[in-house]
């Protein structure tokens, strides 16, 4: 079974395209899939702790305790490291479950059959 990874390029901006790759991924995880979101761009700063507590989009969970339940079924996070280092977002910086990852460990997962599913 191949992995998953969800795409994520948002954060504050726009809290339904921040959010909706969590529920995606949970909705993996919860069928015992093996699902990660990929936090890239102004997504990195969701893997930071306390930037998720306050986005609510409307309509959907709210994006801290959804984050807390893909990661209590299983999920994980990964923060880019292209996008991290220009941030100044460094591991201490981080939420429990999440870690920085760098491009060549995500082409390799990807070659290695893992899919990754973007959201716009």
């Amino acid at each position: 079974m191949p992995k998953l990874i969800f795409l994520d390029t948002h954060g504050k901006d726009d809290p339904e395209r921040a959010t909706l790759p969590f529920v995606a991924a949970n909705v993996a995880a919860i069928s015992g899939k093996e699902a990660y979101v990929l936090l890239t761009i102004d997504g990195a700063w969701l893997a930071t702790t306390g930037y998720a507590d306050d986005i609510h989009y409307e309509g959907m969970q709210a994006l801290r305790p959804l984050m807390e339940e893909f990661l209590d079924n299983g999920g994980g996070i990964w923060a880019c490291g292209a996008c991290t280092k220009p941030r100044g977002i460094t591991e201490d910086d981080l939420v429990k479950g999440a870690r920085i990852v760098g491009a060549a460990m995500v082409v390799e997962e990807i070659a290695n059959g893992a899919q990754a599913v973007p959201f716009a």
